[in-house]
């Protein structure tokens, strides 16, 4: 399998960007090698610059649920880039899309569209703390909320992968308000509120974690993060980012039945574009700024290409409801890939919501980063590369998730267990 083109385009790259990519998750720093590089996707694929074709697990790192191009989607593009493609001033799309948010995830009144996902965590916290008048967050080792100053400690993600938990750049002072905890540990968390309870603004994680692998919550860690917010007055800020409109429709807070006050969302809410979003209780969101004091602002924030990306795809999965596919899909694969790590006799184990899910390589069940970090992730850049020259891409570090998309077939789910199979016996 030749990738002389991916060579030589990423060789330019290196002198043009930092590590020649423009985010370290593209970097391959948990596989080792260079970075594929990519021409165009195709449904439940993608075809690099040299002509190769592989079934695609990433879908842009989770926003593409329903596979690259879906024809809707793509439609909706068009005609919104035939009226022009931002104006800096109100668009009746950013209401529809506002309208579907509210519709279709539990706990949102009101929203405010951003442009990323790091964007929205950032604002809600900001939101949060103007909320209560309080300084201190909590946050979870090997959630990863973007690269926000005051998140980026104990980070997972390419922070995780590259090693680098705490960034260079990052001041004792924007961290010193971030209180940094073990996932799934509810005592660790009733302990700090204890200690701190009435100076905590508010407590944020990913209810499924994704960035250090995908971890699954225990049912007493979500309950305890939403009885103690309630008693203290704090804000329990849901990073749905990842899991929302990904794992449900209404996201993870509708399959677990738990009701954050605040709630960030980003990659499906785009369809593929560039947008994210902030909502939750209208108490909180009336904080910002023109209603409120809060300040937050964006040039691009609702921009019509975005907004339309993402009403086409909202709209699809509301209609189509690929949920019950989609956790065939997930099933089929992390069965199959789960057997062929048994037959290879290779310690493992699975972690899968729906169509999000981890092969993590080493003994034990992940819990939390303590536990994630154990993993074998020799084993994971040679199964990686295995899966490569077999035509699968899979994500490029341990402490990433892979996704299923709607385009994904029972063929392509069985090719890659074939693969991953004879990738573990090589």
């Amino acid at each position: 399998m030749s990738r002389t083109r991916s060579h030589e385009i990423f060789q330019r790259a290196l002198q043009l960007m930092p590590g020649g990519v423009n985010s370290p998750a593209r970097a391959f720093g948990g596989v080792g090698g260079e970075p594929l590089v990519f021409e165009r996707g195709e449904g439940a694929y993608l075809i690099d610059v040299d002509g190769n074709r592989y079934i695609d697990y990433i879908g842009s790192w989770g926003p593409m649920i329903l596979g690259h191009g879906n024809e809707q989607v793509r439609a909706a593009i068009h005609a919104a880039v035939d009226q022009g493609t931002s104006f800096g001033a109100p668009t009746e799309r950013e209401n529809t899309l506002a309208e579907l948010i509210i519709e279709l995830v539990p706990s949102v009144e009101k929203v405010r569209l951003v442009n990323s996902g790091t964007e929205a965590t950032m604002s809600a916290i900001r939101v949060a703390r103007g909320f209560t008048g309080r300084n201190k967050i909590i946050k979870f080792a090997g959630n990863y909320h973007g690269h926000v100053d005051s998140l980026l400690v104990a980070a997972g993600s390419a922070a995780a992968t590259l090693g680098v938990p705490n960034s260079p750049g990052v001041t004792p002072g924007t961290t010193a308000d971030t209180i940094v905890l073990p996932y799934n540990d509810p005592a660790a968390l009733a302990a700090v509120f204890e200690q701190h309870g009435d100076d905590l603004a508010c407590v944020i994680f990913e209810p499924i974690v994704g960035n250090m692998g995908t971890v699954i919550p225990k049912p007493e860690f979500l309950a305890a993060i939403r009885e103690l917010c309630t008693k203290h007055g704090a804000v329990m800020l849901m990073d749905e980012v990842m899991t929302g409109f990904r794992v449900a429709l209404g996201g993870a807070q509708q399959l677990f039945g738990v009701t954050p006050d605040l709630t960030t969302m980003g990659k499906i809410v785009g369809g593929g574009l560039p947008i994210a979003a902030y909502g939750g209780r209208a108490d909180i969101m009336n904080h910002v700024l023109p209603a409120g004091q809060v300040f937050q602002a964006g040039t691009l924030s609702g921009n019509p290409l975005a907004t339309a990306a993402g009403i086409a795809t909202l709209s699809i999965l509301k209609e189509t409801n690929p949920y019950p596919r989609l956790e065939q899909l997930g099933e089929r694969l992390m069965t199959g890939l789960a057997k062929a790590a048994a037959d290879a006799g290779a310690p493992y184990s699975v972690a899968r919501v729906g169509s999000m899910a981890t092969l993590f390589f080493g003994a034990g069940t992940v819990v939390d980063w303590d536990t994630a970090e154990k993993s074998d992730t020799e084993r994971y850049a040679d199964f990686f590369w295995g899966l490569i020259d077999r035509g699968v891409y899979f994500p490029c570090s341990q402490f990433e998730a892979l996704f299923i998309s709607v385009t994904h077939t029972d063929e392509d789910i069985d090719t890659t267990i074939a693969a991953a199979r004879a990738s573990l016996q090589a």
